[in-house]
């Protein structure tokens, strides 16, 4: 029997590595998830291919449709092949799938793509979001996954940026040609220095190698009761133990805060700037929308992070779902641009945050052992209000009325900051039959 270690003081300064690796690998989900949007008004204004917004809608389904059985397989995976091959094949799927869209000679070829590139982008999250909150600092967690999850904004930047400079010349396959370049830059990092899970090592018999990496971050020596149990019955097991008597109504509560949250990332990344050209407003000023509500994003990942590592990440996520819902609600009205731009950025510093908080209060709601099925789940159901979003906005955008959209938005962000708010209250009526699981979890769901 091995001797646990007493683990040296865990920071940010010796976690970098792993926090950069995810970030890095967070920042090309972004961009490609964005790519989309970013050329969706050169994709409709392109004969060749025979898009309207109905079928691009019903396209930005497919991909958000492959993100649930990515979400949903991937966290029940890495207990088998373990955390560092998924993001891996993750990363690569979402490159293979960028490459047959820049390829794609029809709408059916092109919707095979997005795909496929959905399922890769669907198995990261959950993965890199169980990486972070396994080797963040103590009492950091919220901020470590709002640092993170800014990468996601950086990306969807930086499509934004490459559909202002690629498309209008070079076309839109032009933009989904750089959707392969994470296959080449974070594949290699990945595989070099992204460190396996201690406890998915203990739970292979490698006792020596989930030391070593424990010693190495800073944490606590792992143990059997942190390890997912190996084999079918493990997997099945640990999907089970999602509904034992502590959770079992916080469950499905976090699956309806994860679809609202989920509907407005993916339906106002696919068509905030059509609806924006919809409501009157020129078609470069409506691609810049979506560079400005990714701004907003960053900016609200890391005030988010900060506030619910002090107030909690319920109390954080359900303030932020209502302020997106005023912002939603305000966009109906054709404003002066300027303060168009200002409104959308504000907006979006709560609407990408409010999700992000969601999975912060997931992550202490599950035991370790649980933790990366629960946040497959939570972001895999959370997928059908992803699925959900583009098709819905392609059917507003279709009956040529953006104030609906809009209104439709501010509505998904009522029903997120509603169940959010319950989470708590499902927790406590479990209290008498279970004891709270960590000190950290009271403050993150009270």
């Amino acid at each position: 029997m091995t001797t646990p270690h007493t683990p040296p003081e865990r920071s940010f300064r010796t976690v970098g590595a792993v926090m950069a690796l995810c970030w890095l690998a967070v920042f090309f989900d972004g961009m490609d998830v964005n790519i989309y949007g970013a050329v969706m008004p050169h994709l409709l204004d392109d004969s060749s291919l025979g898009f309207t917004a109905s079928t691009a809608g019903t396209v930005g389904s497919w991909t958000t449709f492959g993100m649930l059985i990515g979400a949903l397989t991937a966290g029940t995976l890495t207990d088998w092949l373990g955390r560092r091959p998924v993001v891996v094949w993750s990363v690569s799927l979402f490159s293979v799938g960028s490459a047959l869209c820049a390829l794609a000679p029809s709408v059916t070829a092109f919707g095979a793509g997005r795909f496929l590139a959905g399922l890769g982008l669907g198995g990261l999250m959950p993965i890199a979001l169980a990486v972070v909150t396994e080797f963040a600092p103590p009492r950091r967690a919220a901020l470590s996954i709002g640092l993170m999850m800014t990468s996601y904004h950086a990306g969807g930047m930086v499509a934004t940026g490459l559909g202002l400079a690629l498309a209008p010349d070079s076309g839109w396959r032009a933009v989904f040609w750089a959707g392969v370049l994470p296959a080449l830059i974070a594949v290699p990092l990945v595989l070099k220095w992204l460190p396996e899970s201690p406890g998915v090592l203990l739970a292979k018999g490698r006792t020596s190698d989930a030391e070593a990496v424990a010693a190495r971050y800073g944490l606590p020596s792992p143990t059997a009761a942190e390890a997912p149990e190996a084999g079918v019955r493990g997997r099945f097991a640990a999907v089970v133990s999602l509904f034992a008597p502590g959770s079992r109504i916080a469950t499905p509560l976090l699956w309806v805060a994860s679809f609202a949250g989920l509907l407005l990332v993916y339906g106002v990344s696919t068509w905030l700037p059509q609806l924006m050209r919809a409501s009157g407003y020129s078609l470069s000023s409506s691609v810049i929308f979506l560079m400005i509500i990714n701004a907003g994003g960053i900016v609200g990942m890391l005030l988010a992070g900060r506030a619910a590592d002090r107030f909690g990440a319920v109390r954080v996520s359900a303030i932020w779902f209502i302020l997106t819902a005023c912002g939603a609600f305000l966009l109906r009205a054709h404003l002066p641009l300027g303060v168009a731009y200002t409104v959308v950025f504000i907006t979006g510093i709560w609407l990408f945050s409010a999700q992000a908080m969601v999975y912060s209060a997931t992550s202490t709601v599950y035991a370790p052992a649980q933790r990366a099925t629960g946040l497959g789940w939570v972001t895999g159901i959370g997928r059908t209000g992803a699925v959900v979003g583009p098709w819905l906005g392609g059917a507003v955008v279709e009956g040529g009325n953006a104030g609906l959209g809009f209104t439709t938005f501010a509505a998904a962000a009522v029903l997120g900051a509603a169940a959010i708010c319950l989470v708590p209250l499902a927790r406590r009526t479990r209290r008498g039959a279970t004891a709270p699981q960590t000190s950290a979890l009271a403050g993150a769901t009270d």
